[in-house]
């Protein structure tokens, strides 16, 4: 059964979306990630302060072990990331490199998210490609680390983290 989102939050309102699909099932076969958004707020992704607002869009179990910064806090904070390091651009960086699609204001976790839940949009494609990009990130650290040692290029580590490639596994 098909059901209709409607969006209220900071950076969006009135956006609606059809989620045609049952939530973490029938993604593209090119798209494999290893981590579920979930799981990826309980690692600790984006120093704590991405899709606080949007807590009312998604299932509230994925919120509930989120490492989140306190409420009134926009900064980003590293120690909330898995290893303890800050691997995000700004938006603004994003939004110039043209990165962003207008449905997903906040980038690909946002539409990831969203994919995740069953929605399935015209950008689907170009956002796969960008997963499957960070492949070249994943070969680095595989030939410049030990398994395991997280010591080892841990900004690289956090941001493979967060395009749902679980890096705690290399």
């Amino acid at each position: 059964m098909k059901r209709t989102v409607t969006v209220r939050d900071r950076m969006q309102t009135g956006y609606r979306y059809e989620l045609s699909e049952p939530i973490g099932k029938h993604f593209d076969p090119r798209f494999t990630p290893d981590l579920t958004p979930k799981q990826m707020l309980a690692i600790g992704v984006f120093g704590g302060v991405y899709m606080r607002d949007c807590v009312k869009e998604f299932p509230k179990d994925w919120f509930t072990k989120a490492k989140f910064q306190k409420k009134g806090t926009f900064a980003r904070d590293p120690k909330l990331n898995h290893f303890g390091v800050n691997a995000s651009q700004p938006l603004a960086v994003w939004r110039k490199k043209g990165w962003i699609y207008k449905d997903d204001p906040r980038g690909w976790f946002q539409w990831y998210c969203r994919y995740y839940m069953g929605r399935r949009s015209p950008d689907d494609d170009r956002q796969i490609k960008r997963w499957r990009a960070i492949a070249r990130h994943i070969a680095q650290l595989k030939k410049h680390c030990r398994k395991g040692d997280f010591s080892c290029h841990p900004v690289q580590r956090q941001a493979i983290l967060h395009w749902a490639y679980d890096s705690r596994k290399m």
